[in-house]
């Protein structure tokens, strides 16, 4: 979600010693998930909320692993957090995949190895092989990427270590640019990022050689969309400065056959796809051009229909719809993708859905949604704490009526 921004980086120095705890003391403050959860109000039009964990810290991305374990990861934003990467263990945030991995600070960036350690994580996705990938844009506070940071590493369940490493070099990650979200093919060869950074883009990556490419950026489907402001309580919402919201290709969803890609930008309304097949073009282990042709690329583009402003995107395994995250009304819509050019739908509209962010999907097909409070934030409002707390909830989506669609909130 996030874009490039000048941040209050006078934070991150004068708080980091103070975040500098204990690891596991400094950042849980939630339910435990072996005891009785919180259940909130049940929703108008038939999902329930429950809430799973709250933190003390900027949480953004979710994913849930074939056997249920649930990952979760807070970016370096207005503060030095001290854990980057977790997982949600008995109501404890346990480092992920251990302590070393998260003791990358802002203040010791020069003494500590940026390919080996967590640096300003935005995505953790699980991968259709049973594994966890972690998306490291490499930019804290959204400014300038530290230098050899930026990649996507497995990381093995079963040995709970990283496995593959996959660095981005500055042709696919160049400075101004805030790699935010990642989906795999179902036959685990590919990835596909999006890149909400000053210049959108997407990028293709191929996962037996580790060759990436990025591609249509600066294209208009994957920019910020100049006729939308995104609001919130009914107004515009900006940094002390003036500027609004600016995030680029951001929500990222990727249908269960592997065969069309779809991605907005939050400040966007459009909700645009791809069929992989295009993207696949050139991706192999051998000589690779940096770029595809984008105006060929650029032709095979549809537009499915209107979101409004969004930030996450999941297709759901169990009943294919699209679920949408809607920041500046507190809601989750839903998609009916078998009819093109159908309406959204709102599933849920609770106000406790501060920013609701990213999906994940359990292996029952409960949903899993952060809350990022990115409105609350620094970037916003300057008087805001450094730790800002968040939320992790769950629901279970209702089944959908005849015509394949779920009854809206009211």
């Amino acid at each position: 979600m996030p874009q490039r921004m000048t941040s209050p980086t006078t934070r991150l120095s004068a708080r980091a010693a103070t975040l500098a705890v204990p690891l596991l003391a400094a950042l849980v403050a939630g339910t435990a998930l072996g005891g009785a959860p919180a259940i909130a109000q049940p929703a108008p039009g038939g999902a329930d909320l429950t809430k799973v964990a709250s933190f003390e810290h900027q949480v953004t991305g979710v994913t849930v692993s074939k056997d249920g374990r649930i990952f979760v990861n807070f970016p370096r934003w207005t503060e030095d957090t001290a854990v980057s990467v977790a997982e949600v263990k008995d109501g404890k945030v346990v480092p992920f995949p251990d302590a070393a991995w998260n003791s990358w600070r802002n203040a010791k960036k020069d003494e500590v190895s940026a390919k080996d350690h967590w640096i300003c994580v935005q995505s953790v996705v699980a991968s259709p092989d049973g594994n966890v990938w972690v998306l490291d844009p490499a930019a804290p506070a959204m400014g300038a990427l530290v230098p050899g940071g930026a990649k996507l590493v497995e990381i093995d369940l079963k040995t709970n270590q990283p496995g593959r490493t996959i660095a981005f070099n500055d042709t696919v990650a160049p400075q101004g640019s805030y790699l935010n979200d990642v989906r795999f093919s179902p036959d685990g060869k590919t990835a596909y990022l999006t890149d909400s950074g000053a210049r959108g883009a997407l990028v293709v990556v191929d996962l037996d050689s580790g060759v990436s490419r990025r591609v249509l950026d600066g294209d208009p489907a994957t920019q910020p969309d100049k006729s939308v402001t995104v609001t919130y309580d009914g107004k515009p919402l900006r940094r002390p400065d003036g500027r609004g919201v600016e995030f680029a290709a951001d929500g990222l969803a990727l249908s269960p056959d592997g065969k069309t890609l779809y991605w907005q930008a939050i400040k966007g309304k459009t909700l645009y796809s791809l069929p992989t097949e295009a993207l696949a073009e050139g991706v192999t282990t051998a000589l690779m051009p940096t770029t595809l042709a984008d105006k060929s690329l650029a032709g095979k583009i549809e537009v499915v229909g209107e979101n409004g402003p969004a930030d996450g995107l999941i297709i759901s395994r169990k009943d294919g719809r699209m679920y949408i995250t809607s920041p500046q009304d507190d809601s989750i819509k839903v998609r009916d993708l078998t009819a093109k050019g159908s309406a959204t739908a709102t599933l849920i509209k609770d106000a406790r859905l501060r920013w609701p962010d990213t999906f994940g999907e359990g292996p029952d097909g409960t949903l899993y949604v952060t809350t990022s409070r990115i409105q609350d934030s620094a970037f916003y409002k300057p008087d805001a704490p450094a730790a800002l707390p968040t939320d992790l909830w769950s629901f279970k989506p209702a089944a959908p009526d005849a015509t394949g669609s779920t009854k809206p909130a009211r």
